[in-house]
């Protein structure tokens, strides 16, 4: 994930992704808009970065990323789609259907999503999460971008959060269904699908969420988390998921996009490679590159 890389500039950051060899990027935006600080850009999403989503930007990322032979896996497009404010989800519905129409431009076809909270900021948790009004809004909100989608040829992958709307792979499978568009499919990170109780059954936990939603995934994430019941928030590593478990299920379920890496900052800049490598040597034989 490019924001992972503490760098002045998006050629900086396109020099670290290539300086650990890697060869696919999540482009976080806020990488690419010096305007905006970077934590409003993660906090916020296209709520800070909607006005910069321009041609000539994503015709500049995309030169950047190419110029070193790195792919844009994927492009961020997250907001709360679960917002109290009904203004403020109509303002960055607009953003995000201006970002869908440019995706290709940057050279990506998937677009990442949050499927939101009640809360004014989308990834902390609120009690009226799984109330009926707001899976209502979410719906409502994907309704209208899943047609820019499809035209567009693009994928919507939205994460399962545990703080989220779309809290477990059981309401992910739901989401997919009940808005019936080829367009939705998930982000998976195993990390941050665990409720309260859920880690101690891990392996039968994460095979029963490959289950509903094994065959949906168009882009994977690597972190780690050491507790239950709330999301991941430590390196590839440095926690408890199976990790080998995680990226063999992947690979069964014909998953052959990206893993992107983020949460890495807990490590000093000179043992990033530790993380990478983990999550290589954990893999089947041959499976990543």
């Amino acid at each position: 994930m490019t924001t992972e890389f503490d760098v002045p500039s998006l050629d900086d950051v396109a020099d670290s992704v290539a300086a650990h060899r890697l060869s696919s990027v999540q482009l976080q935006l806020g990488s690419a808009v010096s305007s905006v600080p970077t934590e409003a850009a993660l906090l916020e999403g296209l709520d800070a970065l909607g006005e910069a989503i321009t041609e000539d930007l994503a015709r500049r990322c995309r030169t950047v990323f190419d110029a070193r032979g790195i792919e844009i896996a994927a492009v961020d497009g997250t907001y709360n789609m679960a917002h109290p404010d009904a203004r403020r989800r109509q303002r960055n519905l607009g953003h995000l259907i201006t970002l869908i129409n440019l995706a290709p431009t940057f050279g990506t076809r998937i677009v990442t999503l949050c499927t939101g909270s009640r809360d004014d900021i989308m990834w902390r948790p609120h009690p009226d999460n799984q109330s009926k009004a707001a899976w209502r809004d979410l719906l409502n909100e994907l309704q209208a971008v899943a047609s820019a989608a499809e035209a567009a040829g693009v994928l919507l992958a939205f994460e399962p959060e545990h703080n989220n709307v779309v809290n477990s792979a059981r309401r992910a499978r739901q989401l997919i269904d009940e808005l019936g568009s080829p367009a939705l499919k998930v982000l998976m990170d195993a990390a941050n699908i665990f409720g309260t109780g859920e880690l101690e059954q891990m392996r039968d936990h994460l095979r029963e969420v490959f289950e509903l939603v094994g065959t949906d995934i168009a882009l994977a994430h690597a972190k780690d988390l050491d507790h239950d019941g709330d999301a991941g928030g430590r390196a590839a590593g440095q926690g408890c998921l199976d990790y080998e478990l995680y990226l063999s299920l992947l690979q069964d379920h014909g998953f052959d996009g990206a893993v992107i890496l983020h949460q890495l900052k807990e490590l000093a800049p000179d043992r990033l490679d530790t993380a990478f490598t983990y999550v290589r040597d954990s893999a089947p034989a041959g499976y990543l590159r």
